[in-house]
């Protein structure tokens, strides 16, 4: 202790602890000024790994991906691949270089989800993206068009441009899903297992200068797509289970990889896509083909078929709908009426 926190006792003149010093700086309030960090430069996150970032700089001096904490004052705040951020420190990119993350810029949208469509807690999984690019196998796994329907649900209450790509063509037709989004106008290509002419310069021409994030079910052959798109990735494949019928885990965490002025943000994949955090007229809003049926309903209709004078009710009772609109309609009702519905087959 420096002496200024002593005095002399007036009693017997001997040197003691002067406490009421010690009360005055605990009880000092603490600045909340930050530094502006005005020199901070600006980049995008394109992977996160336990705690540490890689974020992409722009510039011609730093050609690998800077390593990066987050700053203290960000520790509340989620940082997930995509954002916008402004990092100070080590930007070199250098082995053991490392910066800090101390700001995030405002997002544009987020793609995110909940566990089911009870839960109001949700995962932010990527920030800032043009495209949700919805990866559906034709056969092995067997497509689920209603967990098409969540991801249509998800871009559209986020201003995000979906993409229907269906891969395994050589397994099975293409045919269905393809007839199945037709009417949303939604761009849609369609490849075999083993396609690198046509459909991926379609599909290459579609990412080209957006950012795109990648979607789908374990197994549907996501990664493997990533990898045919850019070679350089090297992500993890795997197989589909023999037993089950299900695609096994093998991306464990979203990055995003450059290509052609644009990115892709490859994902984990996922088999289930809960909308807890959607509100009921963002989810008919992703049934746009159904807007006409839509709109004869009565006000505060809940579309869930408890209401005769419900419009989709009503357009069930003619008998004229085809088993497309048919399927619509109960995957529409199933959001709406059953939001513990978990089965997306």
């Amino acid at each position: 202790m420096s002496v200024d926190r002593f005095r002399v006792d007036p009693d017997d003149y001997t040197w003691v602890h002067d406490e009421r010093e010690d009360a005055e700086t605990r009880n000092r309030p603490r600045t909340k000024k930050r530094p502006a960090h005005a020199d901070a430069t600006p980049g995008m996150v394109v992977g996160v790994d336990r705690g540490r970032y890689r974020v992409h700089i722009d510039s011609p001096t730093t050609t690998s991906p800077v390593t990066a904490t987050r700053a203290k004052e960000l520790r509340k705040e989620s940082i997930v691949v995509g954002d916008h951020v402004d990092i100070v420190g080590d930007v070199s990119g250098a082995d053991g270089a490392l910066g800090r993350i101390v700001r995030i810029r405002p997002r544009k949208n987020v793609l995110r989800r909940s566990a089911d469509d009870t839960d109001q807690v949700e995962r932010v999984i990527v920030a800032n993206i043009d495209q949700l690019v919805m990866v559906v196998a034709a056969a092995n796994p067997e497509p689920r068009t209603r967990l098409i329907d969540r991801y249509i649900v998800a871009a559209l209450d986020q201003d995000i441009t979906p993409v229907l790509v269906v891969t395994k063509t050589d397994l099975a037709s293409a045919d269905s899903l393809l007839d199945y989004v037709a009417p949303l106008d939604i761009p849609h290509v369609a490849l075999s297992s083993t396609d690198t002419g046509p459909g991926v310069e379609a599909l290459s021409a579609l990412l080209r200068g957006r950012v795109s994030v990648f979607v789908g079910h374990s197994g549907v052959g996501k990664s493997t797509l990533v990898n045919r798109l850019v070679p350089a990735a090297d992500r993890a494949v795997g197989d589909v289970n023999v037993h089950t019928g299900r695609g096994r885990h093998t991306s464990s965490s979203s990055v995003a990889l450059s290509i052609d002025g644009g990115w892709i943000v490859d994902t984990p994949g996922v088999r289930s896509f809960g909308l807890g955090h959607v509100t009921p007229e963002s989810v008919a809003a992703g049934f746009d083909d159904l807007a006409d049926f839509l709109r004869d309903c009565p006000k505060a209709c809940s579309h869930s078929g408890d209401q005769e004078e419900c419009g989709l009710t009503k357009a069930l009772a003619t008998d004229t709908l085809d088993s497309r609109l048919t399927a619509r309609i109960r995957s529409l009702r199933l959001l709406l009426g059953h939001r513990e519905e978990t089965d997306y087959a």
